[in-house]
């Protein structure tokens, strides 16, 4: 069965099981290796992506429920040149340890931020209940929430989120 969905701007076919999860998918059809596996049953956040701009886990949604949606994974925020503003903000508040479970916490705090562009520490905290980090690092993930909030206030300029809608 063939199954179209929009991935990172791109229309995208797959001839797969419709039962497939999009995890798999995304990164054994299509090469996106930044989706990662966590725990296969969408408790931990790290195979976060953006389904129609809203936060959902790849491994426990099936490709059937995606077909005709548009889908954002943390390859399609990246500009060609430098770094997406949230992605900057990890860098300069050292947020990542192991590193595993950044791409997701990245994609559920861009949602955040394109819903809630001043979001207090409540907010956040909410946001991001569901991404694991065993590192612990989530005093330094909510500060660097709030400074690509920050950044978004005072830049003129703004960054596609990979479906279209500006972000930064």
């Amino acid at each position: 069965m063939s199954i179209s969905f929009k991935v990172n701007g791109q229309v995208r076919s797959l001839d797969v099981d419709a039962d497939t999860p999009l995890l798999w998918a995304l990164r054994d059809e299509l090469g996106l290796k930044g989706t990662k596996f966590g725990c296969g049953a969408g408790l931990c956040g790290a195979c976060t992506v953006l389904f129609d701009g809203s936060p959902i886990r790849s491994c426990s949604t099936s490709l059937s429920q995606v077909e005709g949606h548009d889908i954002t994974t943390i390859e399609g925020i990246t500009p060609a040149e430098g770094l997406h503003p949230l992605q900057a903000a990890w860098s300069e508040h050292n947020v990542p340890q192991c590193g595993y479970c950044q791409s997701g916490q990245i994609m559920s705090a861009l949602a955040l931020l394109r819903e809630n562009p001043s979001p207090s520490d409540d907010d956040i905290d909410a946001a991001m209940t569901g991404n694991i980090c065993r590192c612990g690092t989530y005093p330094r993930i909510r500060e660097a929430i709030k400074a690509a909030a920050e950044a978004r206030k005072t830049s003129d300029a703004s960054v596609s989120g990979g479906d279209g809608r500006a972000v930064s």
